[in-house]
C-alpha cells in the first residue's frame, strides 16, 4: 500500500525492495500522490546507477556512511546526515567510495518516479558497475 492519503506511516521495511548485486534499493512510495521516495544502500567500493538528469529537482539525505555525488561536474561526498540538492535537468550520479556500506534516502519531485525507476535498477543489473569512478 503506498497510498500516503489512506497511512501516514510506513514502517522501516514498507515499500517495493530491489536487491541489485551489491545495491538494494526500497521504492517506499512511488506514485503520482507523493512522487517518489526511495531507500539506497551501496556496498563498499560500489558505483550507483547510471548518471543521470531529470525534468524535476532531486533531494537526498545520507542515512549512513559517506556517500559521493557528481553533480554537473562537480565531486561531493557527503558524510552520515548530510543533506543534497540536485538542480532540475543537473546530471547527477552517487556512488560509496568509502570502505563501510553507505545509504541515503531520496526525495524525488518527478511525477514519474514509479516508472522510471525499475529500469534504472535493470540498467543496473545488465552493465555490472565496477568500482567507483571506474
Amino acid at each position: 500500500m503506498n497510498s500516503m492519503s489512506r497511512k501516514s506511516f510506513l514502517a522501516s521495511d514498507t515499500g517495493k525492495p530491489y536487491a541489485v548485486g551489491p545495491m538494494s534499493a526500497l521504492f517506499k512510495t512511488d506514485t503520482a500522490e507523493t512522487n517518489g521516495v526511495s531507500e539506497y544502500w551501496l556496498e563498499a567500493n560500489t558505483q550507483g546507477p547510471e548518471t543521470r538528469s531529470q525534468n524535476d529537482g532531486d533531494v537526498f539525505y545520507v542515512l549512513g556512511g559517506v556517500m559521493s555525488f557528481l553533480i554537473g561536474e562537480e565531486w561531493i561526498d557527503a558524510p552520515k546526515t548530510s543533506l543534497v540538492f540536485v538542480p532540475a535537468s543537473v546530471s547527477h550520479v552517487f556512488e560509496n567510495r568509502g570502505s563501510v556500506r553507505a545509504g541515503i534516502l531520496n526525495f524525488s519531485s518527478s511525477e514519474n518516479f514509479g516508472k522510471y525507476m525499475p529500469d534504472t535498477l535493470e540498467w543496473y543489473k545488465e552493465n555490472s558497475p565496477g568500482k567507483p569512478g571506474c
